[in-house]
């Protein structure tokens, strides 16, 4: 990654950076010489405090077996990428870390992340125990992963049943139009169609990416140069976009969502369908029982222009790293080996809906429920990897936020055009450069 892309991605570094400097991490001298490890964990609940509680079982199994403490932090989303950049570029902040496995390669040109070469993941229990197609989404190509995976993920399309029932709808969306056919029948009366995250720019990013391989575009061309105003990105961002501003069966208020909110819509039933990576164990923490809804595969273009991809997700997925400053590395990989242990991937991956991306478990029965039968047909069929290339994050960052930047022309009435498109995204490619 070049400094000027870094640069971009952390505007706000400096700042950030003096929050990381608390998390600094080290042994822990008042505890007669017992290590002490930082953690950050991605949100992957309800909330940071739900997370927290899933978790600390965990960490107090693992200090019972190893006598090494964990301090764990849950990161949101809005924040994780920046204060993950931030530690990376000061040298100071946690042992251990969750990533996005889209932003591997990105973190790995920085040079601050542990490679797990061959006798390092020796440490954690060698490279066959990983499902192959995780493990190449952490890292560039070519080069030792930056990461270990620890969940497996894919989008998936949850739908209310009552509310389709209630409207006269027999059967999800299998394309975008009867997704706009249904969400105009399923909005009124305060509720909506459909729940968006429009102000979370990785959410956006990864909806880009999927909208515009089903039009047949890319993000990136062979050599790693951005190819973001191109029309099939144009038309892929304004067929998303659209579903609040020509469609309006997105709820404009959606259009400052970043903290899994359209979640919490979905499970209150003030939208019926949402777009979501595992979100049923996050759904049951807000009282929506299992048999309330449907998991169906995201949708597809009905007449998908030439070179359009049967592609309906990205390959989802969070992964596990170590920082090179952690002053506690055998430690620290001690804790990777027990989150990614047999026990901890059915206790995690059960909890969280989420799949685990270890050979030895893949196959537990507490992975055969309605939605993880989804998500592994997604993951097995028609997911595709978000390029790995060290500016991912940096497009992320660009693109989603232009997209966030549509939704909010969008939520206040402003039209959304094609030139409009086109110049967001050509203003995010020009800052790629």
């Amino acid at each position: 990654m070049s400094r000027r892309h870094l640069a971009i991605l952390t505007a706000a570094v400096l700042a950030a950076a003096s929050l990381t400097a608390c998390g600094g991490s080290g042994d822990d001298s008042s505890s007669g010489g017992a290590k002490t490890l930082t953690y950050w964990a991605s949100n992957q609940g309800a909330s940071l405090e739900a997370d927290k509680q899933i978790l600390q079982p965990e960490l107090a199994k693992f200090e019972q077996q190893t006598g090494i403490k964990v301090n764990v932090e849950v990161v949101p989303w809005s924040d994780l990428l920046n204060r993950l950049l931030a530690a990376a570029t000061s040298g100071q902040g946690p042992d251990v870390v969750n990533i996005g496995n889209t932003w591997s390669a990105s973190l790995q040109a920085t040079g601050a992340l542990v490679e797990f070469d061959d006798a390092t993941l020796a440490k954690v229990g060698g490279k066959d125990r990983f499902v192959p197609a995780a493990l190449a989404a952490a890292g560039a190509p070519g080069k030792p992963p930056a990461a270990v995976p620890l969940y497996s993920l894919a989008y998936a399309l949850y739908y209310n049943k009552k509310a389709f029932a209630d409207a006269g709808i027999t059967n999800p969306p299998t394309t975008w139009e009867q997704v706009a056919e249904a969400g105009r029948k399923l909005t009124g009366g305060g509720k909506w169609g459909l729940a968006v995250e429009g102000a979370n720019p990785s959410e956006n990013a990864h909806h880009a990416f999927t909208f515009s391989q089903q039009y047949g575009g890319e993000w990136f061309d062979p050599a790693g140069k951005p190819t973001f105003d191109t029309p099939q990105n144009v038309a892929a961002v304004k067929r998303y976009v659209d579903l609040m501003a020509v469609d309006k069966i997105v709820n404009p208020s959606n259009a400052e969502y970043a903290q899994n909110q359209s979640v919490s819509d979905f499970a209150n039933g003030k939208a019926a369908m949402l777009l979501w990576q595992a979100a049923g164990s996050n759904l049951k923490s807000q009282n929506m029982a299992p048999d309330a809804y449907g998991i169906a595969p995201v949708p597809f273009l009905a007449a998908p222009p030439a070179g359009g991809k049967k592609v309906n997700s990205m390959v989802a997925g969070i992964n596990m790293a170590v920082f090179k400053h952690t002053k506690n590395r055998d430690a620290a990989l001690e804790f990777v080996k027990f989150m990614t242990s047999d026990a901890e991937q059915v206790t995690l991956n059960k909890t969280y809906g989420s799949l685990p991306p270890v050979k030895t478990v893949a196959g537990d029965p507490a992975f055969a429920a309605p939605e993880q039968k989804v998500l592994q047909e997604t993951l097995a069929s028609t997911a595709a990897p978000l390029p790995q290339v060290p500016e991912e994050s940096t497009f992320e960052t660009l693109v989603g936020t232009a997209i966030k930047e549509l939704f909010a022309d969008a939520a206040s009435g402003k039209p959304v055009t094609e030139d409009s498109v086109r110049q967001k995204l050509s203003q995010a490619q020009q800052q790629m450069r």
